[in-house]
């Protein structure tokens, strides 16, 4: 059965970094959740506090609403049935794929441990490799015995940090499309601690957006992505175009054109984000002139930069298809209106 995680007011120091704070955080049973943010912004520290590895400055931890960590409390790791998985795959060197798997199963009668260490790596396709080191292995087949260590026990909560990060683009697909399944049909909650936005949306039920120490934004992968609680929050999950502007009778006018702004007074100063997917680029037509300054083929689309008088910085566009023109082309630009995110640019601006 899946566990339900809950932070609570956590604050967390080392000397005097304060890497946590005011950290409220709840992960329902059978959800996945992801830390997402960069590096140095809490969310390994996060991942520990709920392992047991760190005790927490300030604030409660409970799972399942028994306390497990905070004033008077502390439940050492190994009772508090979490699965650990990390980046670095932590597998010991002296022993089997299957002594490895049984390592986590310590607690067990030794005749029991064998038979579902065994059947952890067959869930993971690495049965055959039970008798072998794991300098012979991968690095996928290394994380996916990793996995099968950490899903062994059966936990209530998976505690995963950037666990994908050491594996190529391809193989990191696959690895991850296997966790999760796994995660899912054992039912366990799951948090997930990733530096990669793109990671986050796949994988996780929820998001929870972190900068220096502190939750910036929680919701849906939806709610993240289109609905960004701030400009870094939009620049987190994309490269973004910002133009400024004026409010005034409802619109605010950039370089890129007019758009709605019936949210904002007249006279608020306002920042206009926009994808590069959200403009559109054009021979002729409706929008603002622009001139190619680079063009390149990224595949099934094309990233090209141009410049808009009145904008100081290069716009950044991703075209779908293979459209290449030439440096010092002339072209218009034109941007949906309904994919602008329109921010109140902030006072110190």
């Amino acid at each position: 059965m899946s566990a339900r995680l809950s932070f609570q007011g956590i604050a967390h120091q080392y000397d005097a970094l304060l890497a946590l704070r005011d950290f409220s955080l709840d992960v329902g049973a059978g959800e996945v959740v992801c830390l997402l943010g960069p590096s140095g912004c809490g969310k390994t520290t996060t991942l520990r506090i709920a392992a047991g590895v760190e005790r927490p400055s300030y604030g409660t931890v409970a799972i399942d609403s028994r306390p497990v960590a905070g004033p008077g409390v502390f439940v050492p790791p190994e009772k508090r049935g979490v699965g650990l998985m990390f980046q670095d795959y932590a597998l010991f060197p002296h022993l089997t794929v299957l002594d490895n798997v049984k390592f986590g199963l310590h607690q067990l009668p030794k005749d029991e441990r064998e038979p579902i260490a065994m059947r952890a790596l067959e869930g993971v396709n690495m049965a055959r490799y039970a008798r072998v080191h794991p300098h012979m292995l991968s690095g996928g087949e290394q994380q996916r015995v990793a996995l099968a260590r950490a899903m062994a026990p059966n936990p209530r909560i998976m505690l995963m940090d950037e666990p994908f990060s050491g594996l190529d683009n391809r193989l990191r697909d696959s690895v991850r499309d296997e966790a999760l399944s796994l995660i899912d049909q054992s039912g366990a909650s799951a948090l997930l601690v990733t530096h990669d936005p793109q990671e986050a949306m796949r994988m996780a039920d929820r998001i929870a957006l972190m900068r220096k120490g502190q939750l910036v934004q929680l919701g849906t992968p939806q709610e993240l992505y289109y609905r960004p609680v701030d400009v870094q929050a939009a620049a987190f999950f994309s490269d973004v175009n910002i133009c400024g502007g004026t409010v005034s009778g409802g619109l605010v006018t950039c370089a890129l054109g007019s758009f709605p702004a019936a949210d904002f007074e007249d006279g608020t100063r306002v920042d206009v984000v926009l994808r590069p997917s959200a403009i559109d680029l054009h021979s002729a037509g409706i929008g603002v002139d622009a001139t190619v300054r680079r063009a390149r083929l990224l595949g099934e689309e094309s990233l090209i930069e141009v410049e808009v008088g009145g904008h100081d910085a290069l716009l950044q566009v991703r075209i779908r298809g293979t459209w290449l023109p030439a440096e010092g082309t002339h072209v218009k630009a034109s941007a949906d209106p309904e994919r602008a995110l329109l921010f109140e640019k902030a006072t110190d601006a």
